[in-house]
């Protein structure tokens, strides 16, 4: 990079010179700094869903969704057990939340997770989504009667019930029962939208591990590689840097960068490729969703300028964003389907788009042409999300995506995604 200018590296910052940059500090608790806040952390994602509740119809919610469940309860399970419907946490008015969770689990929250109240820890268990059938053993009569007689203790009985996600045997056991349902997720997504600085902190030394990783896939990048070579080794470096989860890793390379597969194969990594990657993990909760784009030992000019028109509409999106925009705004500057080779916005769907970041790969906001047209929001300080451009080359096989992630601030925004990516990065140039 020497004797370059900057910005054919990294976008140019909107902060005011008086204005400290958002900081990724070590992970490690320390005397000497101010870190992560857990303990305020926690305050506030409870405030924010127990704010959520009293703005709502509802005297209660009912949570199966495992990060509005950690948004709550501040408690967090192995991800094997996310997509099983067995944990769940009901939060009523005026009440801290009470968590049924798997096993032996209750025990070790009562000793390690003392922010909530002991007798709120209970043992629950629904049937592994099916495999122990609804009407069988009875479990999921017993957890309704449960929750109806906590309701009815409260004074809440005849307010209705709201839940996120559900699956339908204990849906028509609520209404068996007789529980009015209403739709809890709305509200959860409302309350994480606006991220605390404990959050943004999280996101950004979440993100910077994966500027790590990327410098390690430079090194990796080479003819002979593997596309399932690179992820193992994304893999092993995000655990060594002390990810919770890796989500997922896409690695798309020649051929199969034009249609998107959104995966990754065995494919061996040839000289002359386009290769773009996608590194999904998350820190303490916090998800990163961070594309980059690489020629491998040397870059046509077709794929030079698909990199370049990607990076384009990019930078058009993020010159829109600004506190008190309407998402349908931004959504005006991002190319149509037909000017990327799709008949419609449902087709192409998920190539250029925003979406939200926080315990969840997809919050709010969804920035689109598909959604934001109709259904505009405004923008605000504190939101963060990761906002994505793909573009096919002319070669017919290639094609670039980028991916940065973005925190609207009063002034503007800040991207926390610094991996070089203005111009189209060749690695094991030749």
């Amino acid at each position: 990079m020497s004797g370059r200018d900057e910005r054919a590296f990294q976008r140019p910052s909107q902060r005011p010179p008086d204005v400290r940059p958002l900081s990724a500090p070590g992970q490690n608790g320390v005397d000497y700094e101010h870190r992560v806040d857990f303990d305020r952390l926690r305050r506030y994602r409870l405030s924010r869903a127990k704010a959520a509740l009293e703005a709502s119809d509802c005297g209660a919610f009912l949570l199966f969704d495992f990060y509005n469940i950690r948004y709550t309860t501040q408690t967090w399970i192995g991800g094997a057990l996310g997509d099983k419907m067995i944990r769940y946490a009901l939060l009523m008015r005026g009440h801290d939340p009470i968590l049924w969770d798997f096993g032996s689990a209750v025990r070790h929250h009562k000793l390690y997770s003392d922010w909530v109240p002991e007798d709120h820890y209970r043992a629950g268990f629904l049937g592994f989504r099916g495999a122990v059938a609804p009407d069988g053993a009875g479990l999921m009569v017993d957890a309704v009667a449960e929750i109806k007689s906590l309701l009815a203790g409260a004074g809440l009985a005849d307010s209705p019930l709201g839940v996120d996600i559900v699956e339908p045997p204990f849906l028509f056991e609520l209404q068996r029962q007789g529980i009015a349902v209403a739709d809890a997720q709305q509200h959860m997504l409302d309350a994480r939208v606006i991220k605390s600085p404990d959050e943004i902190m999280l996101l950004n030394q979440a993100a910077a591990m994966v500027d790590g990783v990327y410098q390690d896939i430079v090194g990796a990048l080479k003819p002979g590689a593997r596309e399932n070579e690179i992820v193992a080794l994304a893999n092993k470096r995000l655990y060594e840097y002390g990810s919770d989860q890796v989500e997922a890793i896409n690695a798309i390379s020649g051929e199969r960068c034009n249609p998107h597969p959104h995966n990754f194969t065995d494919r061996i990594i040839r000289p002359g490729d386009q290769a773009f990657f996608d590194i999904i993990h998350s820190f303490n909760g916090y998800r990163t969703c961070y594309y980059r784009t690489f020629g491998v030992g040397w870059a046509t000019n077709s794929q030079r300028d698909a990199y370049q028109q990607a990076r384009e509409w990019m930078d058009s999106a993020l010159d829109a964003i600004k506190p008190g925009v309407g998402s349908d705004e931004v959504a005006a500057v991002l190319p149509r389907a037909q000017d990327f080779g799709f008949d419609d916005e449902l087709s192409a769907f998920g190539l250029q788009f925003a979406h939200g970041l926080g315990l969840g790969l997809h919050e709010r906001p969804i920035i689109s042409r598909l959604n934001s047209m109709k259904d505009p929001v405004e923008l605000k300080a504190g939101m963060v999300f990761a906002m994505e451009t793909y573009c096919p080359a002319s070669d017919g096989t290639s094609a670039a995506r980028i991916e940065e992630e973005v925190v609207v601030t009063d002034y503007g925004t800040e991207i926390l995604t610094r991996f070089p990516a203005q111009e189209l990065f060749v690695a094991s140039a030749y």
